[in-house]
């Protein structure tokens, strides 16, 4: 896999004002690697499909979904 798979991107989408950010538990993390797939513009995959996650805000909606999709129960909402 190459660095540009594993990192967030740069570009970003507008977000709206007091949007949430993506917070992860590493230690609940399994390695799934589904926010990253559901989140892709804020969160990569380490080499070993560990979430990296980029600190900036994120909607609603993909944040809730990324959430109810972790099957560790690791993903949490930040303000």
């Amino acid at each position: 896999m190459s660095s540009d798979q594993r990192r967030p991107s740069r570009r970003r989408a507008p977000v709206s004002a007091g949007a949430p950010r993506i917070g992860v538990d590493r230690v609940a993390c399994s390695g799934h690697g589904i926010c990253a797939q559901t989140l892709a513009d804020v969160v990569g995959l380490d080499e070993w499909g560990y979430p990296i996650v980029a600190d900036r805000p994120v909607e609603a909606k993909d944040a809730d979904l990324a959430v109810k999709l972790c099957p560790a129960r690791a993903l949490y909402l930040r303000p």
